[in-house]
């Protein structure tokens, strides 16, 4: 069994890892950790999310950061804000045991650019960042990132399809001098392939991941015929049986989470609901309460569920199935995190057969039906 000594991490790194209950490298951190602390190189990751990405690269910037420099010599692109604050939470906790302070700053839209531009006025040897926003400080003249040894994208698939192409391709000539590219993502969209071919070395390092498995194996899948006038009765009967289990229900509209969280709070379970409307302090509110368990069930759209990282999920809801094949592999791998298991449940209308048996090919999962 592979061991973080054995793959050259640090000791006072790895007091900090057992700490935090990180002991056996995940197959992303065996492969990826020698090679990123052992020579410069891009690289490009194909991994799920939830398989140990952040320790993957964030284990080898620490080892690179000259801690006597005090300009920003990492970047971390990530899609959402919450995703920007666990990246930036994990690095810290990394570094408990260092004697040498690194400095990690995060940088996000919703929070005052006031209140960030001071902080980075402060020593910052890495900035964990949302590219919208990384964007205007850029433009302000209040970041400077020329020196930056390695940039990383974290889930790039997913700031493509939140409409950050842009903003990425902006940032990336911004920083392209002696720079090495770090790429993670699920999947590899053509956007992706073309980016990797514009910004990144030939010689880039590939590592895949569970090539064949898309979707996490310790997901079991689900469906349940229902009919649109009985969905909700279906949906409070199959809560009622996962008792104190807490999971999140997926929905295709903004409307539709409103109106069905408000029908289950109504039907006494306890919900938050998270949509594309709601102000960044409302959303910070619902996701708190959903992370020290003071709301068991989340109702969410697609794009409000991203980079949203909670342990011990019991099961996921589709509420609607979704449009494309990869929400779905998105939405399930919210469940069964760090090795646990999870179910995965479509509630689904009689000419939506076809659309389970088009998932199970393209995915290669099996469904089974479910009676509630």
């Amino acid at each position: 069994m592979t061991s973080f000594s054995d793959l050259g991490i640090r000791k006072d790194y790895i007091k900090a890892l057992k700490e935090l209950n990180i002991v056996t490298p995940t197959e992303i951190q065996a492969q990826a950790i020698p090679v990123l602390l052992q020579k410069g190189t891009d690289l490009i990751g194909l991994a799920q999310t939830g398989t140990g990405k952040t320790a993957a690269y964030g284990l080898p910037i620490l080892h690179q950061i000259d801690p006597s420099k005090s300009e920003i010599q990492a970047l971390i692109l990530a899609p959402t804000r919450e995703l920007v604050q666990q990246i930036q939470k994990q690095l810290f906790k990394f570094t408990k045991y260092s004697d040498s302070k690194i400095f990690s700053e995060g940088v996000y839209g919703g929070e005052k650019i006031e209140k960030q531009i001071k902080a980075l006025q402060r020593t910052t040897h890495i900035v964990v960042a949302t590219p919208g926003r990384l964007l205007d400080l850029i433009e302000r003249g209040d970041i400077d990132i020329k020196n930056i040894r390695t940039l990383v994208l974290d889930e790039a698939d997913e700031m493509l399809s939140m409409g950050f192409k842009q903003d990425i391709n902006s940032i990336l000539k911004d920083t392209s001098g002696k720079r090495f590219t770090w790429l993670f993502s699920a999947t590899m969209p053509e956007e992706i392939q073309k980016i990797i071919k514009t910004y990144m070395s030939p010689k880039a390092v590939r590592i895949e991941v569970n090539k064949n498995a898309l979707v996490n194996e310790n997901i079991t899948h689900q469906y349940i015929r229902t009919s649109i006038k009985n969905k909700t009765s279906v949906l409070t009967n199959l809560l009622d049986g996962f008792k104190k289990q807490r999971g999140i229900i997926f929905c295709k509209t903004k409307a539709g989470t409103k109106s069905l969280a408000e029908a289950l709070v109504n039907e006494g379970f306890s919900v938050g609901a998270l949509e594309g409307d709601m102000q960044q302090k409302e959303r910070d509110k619902v996701m708190r309460a959903f992370k020290n368990e003071s709301v068991q069930i989340l109702v969410s759209t697609d794009v409000s569920a991203r980079g949203i990282d909670v342990n011990d999920l019991a099961f996921i809801i589709h509420h609607q199935l979704p449009e494309m094949l990869e929400y779905y592999t998105h939405r399930s791998g919210r469940t069964a995190r760090a090795g646990k298991t999870g179910r995965s449940i479509a509630l689904i209308l009689d000419d939506e057969r076809q659309r389970i048996q088009d998932i199970e090919k393209a995915l290669g999962i099996q469904f089974a039906e479910f009676h509630v």
